[in-house]
């Protein structure tokens, strides 16, 4: 029988010898710590060049690899793996990358390559795909965006300042932009963008850059019915949900096959911490990661306690990250 103790004796053997085997000592990523958790999670820390970004590929037999998270290099790297509670033995190993613009996330595996994903600010977040760089909710709050890819594929789930913002929709936009949006944002859109704009009630579902967006009605006592719209979105075989403001819904329940869910959870406007547990553990995404979670009053949501409380014993994922 396994124990947590011999589980991590097997993580920190492995992590260490994949580093030292494949690079050089002075350009080679080593890990200094890998440590599992009271919880089940794995810490990871290493050392990488400063100014080339790290990629650490995860394997649950050392044959099949895939991409755990890309971070920049730094001479102390740290990333949380919470899937380490539902793997016996975890192995990792950590690779720098050649070209310094590499695109910073954590990634999910698709048949088209990896999805890479990250945060920018409470309701705005970033990721790429098959070439492709979508945004969600972009807003100037999100912070300067000259360091970013232009955007591909723009999100917009309702006409809230903390979600649109058409000076931010206008720096991002390039040649070949797409937009999708609900019908209520589309008379505040400029005209330039206008014509860019697929309008998709709730329901609703468009084609756009090979991948289906369908949309799922986001409503509660703050955000009328019909006014906003949370998204799922299909892409290379995997099901993305990204919740806007919503509120506890049986169309939110009634979600099926999500790999990857963002759930909103601040007060008074969304969810509360009970909600979102509630709802997460009925419709089971594989991962799901608490954003939007900066109430009215300043204070923060307890993601902590919402990670707690989703648990492990229905196999979800639950990825803390930094939005504020």
């Amino acid at each position: 029988m396994r124990t947590d103790h011999l589980r991590f004796g097997w993580v920190t053997a492995i992590a260490l010898m994949e580093a030292a085997c494949s690079l050089t000592a002075q350009d080679s990523p080593r890990f200094s710590s890998v440590q599992v958790l009271p919880d089940g999670d794995v810490s990871l820390r290493l050392a990488a060049s400063v100014g080339h970004p790290c990629r650490i590929d995860v394997s649950a037999n050392l044959a099949d690899w895939t991409g755990l998270v890309t971070v920049a290099g730094s001479s102390s790297v740290e990333h949380l793996d919470s899937a380490g509670p539902y793997f016996d033995v975890r192995f990792y190993r950590a690779e720098q990358l050649v070209d310094p613009s590499s695109f910073l996330g954590d990634h999910l595996a698709t048949s088209a390559g990896d999805a890479v994903m990250r945060p920018l600010n409470h309701a705005s977040l970033v990721l790429q795909w098959n070439g492709q760089t979508i945004y969600v909710d972009p807003t100037t709050a999100a912070g300067p965006f000259s360091s970013l890819p232009k955007a591909d594929l723009i999100l917009i789930t309702h006409s809230h300042a903390d979600h649109f913002d058409t000076g931010t929709l206008t720096t991002l936009g390039q040649d070949g932009t797409r937009i999708v949006a609900p019908a209520a944002v589309q008379p505040s859109l400029p005209a330039v963008l206008k014509p860019l704009t697929t309008v998709l009630t709730n329901g609703g579902q468009t084609a756009v850059l090979g991948l289906v967006i369908e949309a799922v009605p986001a409503y509660n006592a703050n955000h009328p019915k019909g006014s906003g719209n949370g998204y799922v979105i299909n892409l290379g075989g995997k099901r993305l949900y990204v919740s806007g403001d919503t509120g506890d819904t049986p169309e939110t329940r009634a979600l099926a096959n999500i790999d990857l869910a963002f759930l909103c959870m601040n007060q008074p406007y969304t969810l509360t911490v009970t909600q979102a547990v509630s709802i997460v553990r009925q419709f089971r995404p594989k991962i799901v990661y608490p954003y939007h979670y900066r109430n009215q009053n300043g204070t923060l949501a307890d993601v902590n306690a919402f990670k707690r409380q989703v648990g492990t014993d229905l196999g979800i994922e639950v990825r803390l990250r930094k939005w504020y």
